[in-house]
């Protein structure tokens, strides 16, 4: 390890708040799969394994954090209302945001050739690495330890995050793709899941000249709500 970047790995622990007892499992969640397996090898001369499989774990364990926290700071909020702020807590955007604050990217192990293509500033990159990170704070102390990482790395993203839910979402981003010269939006099943009593469909809300989205609901009418608010918060009028 350069002392360049030892020392990013350090100052990344220190805004962590987390001290490792396994470093591997830091030096996991910041390897890239682009340096290929067995490329470099630790101290003791075992190959490091890349992040993939952190990011896998980390993922899961962010939507449950946001869910728990969710579910505390909006105790009337519908299910709609949560899984579009959730959506917006936990997409790529936002983890790269957190991992830029930590100062994840000088800290991390990349292939020479994604580093010099910018890897260390780029969302999905980051994105991947801070889940990954939650995870292997996860497996090194816990869910308390990582409960304690989470409230502080996104406690940003719930300041940014609208406190007040939209009374008719879908009439909103009717009015924004209209302001924009865009068709009007368009929604889409993409999955149905669960028993007949107890659904859950996850709906894609699609407006012309941007990226859709995907949100969830009990019913197809709190997911196309939940989508509408999602597509609406990532395109920032809310």
């Amino acid at each position: 390890m350069t002392d360049r970047r030892a020392e990013a790995v350090r100052a990344l622990t220190r805004n962590l708040g987390h001290d490792f007892a396994d470093p591997t499992l830091l030096e996991q969640a910041l390897t890239h799969a682009s340096v290929g397996e067995g490329a470099e090898r630790d101290a003791r001369g075992r190959p490091f394994l890349d992040n993939q499989r952190l990011e896998f774990l980390g993922d899961r364990v962010l939507g449950l954090l946001v869910a728990d926290r969710l579910m505390r700071d909006f105790p009337e909020a519908d299910e709609g209302d949560m899984s579009a702020r959730l959506h917006a807590l936990v997409d790529k955007a936002a983890c790269a945001r957190v991992a830029e604050r930590l100062g994840v990217g000088p800290a991390m192990r990349l292939s020479p050739g994604e580093a010099k293509q910018g890897g260390r500033r780029r969302e999905g990159v980051l994105g991947d690495a801070m889940e990954a990170l939650l995870a292997a704070v996860w497996l090194d102390g816990g869910i308390e330890a990582a409960r304690k990482v989470f409230a502080h790395a996104w406690q940003p993203e719930f300041a940014a995050n609208p406190k007040k839910a939209l009374t008719n979402p879908k009439s909103a981003l009717q009015e924004w793709a209209l302001g924009q010269g865009r068709a009007l939006p368009t929604y889409r099943i993409v999955e149905r899941t669960g028993s007949d009593h107890a659904p859950t469909f996850t709906v894609e809300a699609s407006v012309a000249g941007y990226p859709p989205l995907t949100a969830q609901g009990r019913s197809r009418q709190d997911a196309e709500k939940a989508a509408a608010t999602a597509l609406l918060q990532r395109e920032g009028v809310i």
